[in-house]
């Protein structure tokens, strides 16, 4: 499953079939942000309970608040969640 684009200010996210949980980041900041982009996205799946998976962030600059996003969003893509069985204000915060 796949979130956000290769936009400026933005990420795209994967998420693959994994029998390990495995984070790989490309970015064009990543001297300056890649301990943060790891820690937000460590963060989240760690909220939504990952423990295994292929996570790919290709980020172009993407705030914490965008790269929550589309980490999110790529999560429930891949396990088709509907929007009915999204925990809105539970476990993303």
């Amino acid at each position: 499953a796949m979130a956000g684009t290769l936009e400026s200010s933005d990420a795209q996210v994967t998420v693959s079939p994994a029998d390990k949980l495995e984070v790989v980041i490309e970015s064009s900041v990543i001297n300056q942000y890649g301990r943060q982009i790891k820690a937000t996205v460590e963060d989240v799946l760690d909220r939504l309970d990952i423990k295994q998976g292929l996570i790919s962030v290709v980020d172009k600059g993407a705030l914490d608040c965008t790269l929550k996003a589309r980490v999110e969003c790529a999560v429930f893509r891949s396990c088709d969640a509907s929007m009915v069985n999204i925990p809105w204000g539970g476990v993303i915060q």
